[in-house]
């Protein structure tokens, strides 16, 4: 079974890293998914015979790595979904990107359009039919001229398909790694990183903030010098 990083853990949710090319939940792939990795987790530390609840509230793209909670009851999965349609539910990301921005911070706002037969979105114009509006804010916390790569953090505001992926590429800053959208280092992880999550404890009310940092090693040495 695959090794489990748990981040923080009480009667009511989970919080874990999920490692880069694991499912969110089970797909047509059948692969091992992190809702079944986290259930025999839970099975096999509290004993439980039979199925273990366990509440999916939001997902990561599978080449994605990073931060994720679960809700270990039905009540604390009903209100964390009710934060992610409040938008009291943040997610901040990490990620690395072609060349160098124009302003060292910002907001991004489009219309997207998805692709379901490709699994692609696009960028299109206002009032484009079944396309949703996309907002996200970024902030440049480095750029190296000699990789011409920035990093970046991004904070979305609406969770839309490969959002981050599709608003930067239609810049000309695809992310470092990323095939699908277009981006240098064939062959390489995707470098998108699920960094910070804040949310109000479904039950305690209380303003939590987890944080995951991927390892400076890889495409993700450039992070070295930058305070996380």
């Amino acid at each position: 079974m695959q090794k489990l990083n748990v981040i923080y853990e009480d009667n009511h949710i989970i919080v874990v890293e999920k490692p880069v090319n694991i499912p969110s939940q089970g797909d047509k792939t059948g692969d091992i998914d992190m809702l079944t990795i986290i259930k025999e987790y839970l099975k096999e530390k509290y004993m439980k015979p039979g199925n273990v609840y366990l509440g999916l509230v939001h997902r990561l793209d599978r080449p994605v790595g990073g931060v994720m909670v679960f809700a270990k009851t039905s009540k604390a999965a009903a209100r964390l979904s009710e934060e992610v349609r409040n938008k009291t539910f943040n997610k901040t990301y990490l990620v690395i990107v072609n060349g160098k921005m124009e302003a060292k911070n910002g907001t991004l706002e489009d219309y997207l359009l998805k692709n379901e037969k490709k699994n692609i979105s696009k960028v299109v114009k206002e009032g484009t039919k079944n396309s949703k509006y996309a907002s996200l804010d970024y902030e440049v916390l480095k750029y190296n001229e000699e990789i011409n790569l920035s990093v970046l953090k991004i904070n979305l505001h609406t969770g839309r398909h490969h959002q981050i992926r599709v608003q930067l590429s239609s810049r000309n800053h695809s992310i470092y790694g990323d095939q699908k959208y277009g981006g240098r280092g064939h062959g390489k992880q995707i470098t998108l990183w699920a960094y910070s999550l804040k949310i109000l404890h479904p039950i305690t009310k209380e303003e939590m903030i987890f944080k995951s940092i991927p390892e400076r090693n890889n495409s993700w040495k450039i992070l070295e010098g930058i305070e996380l």
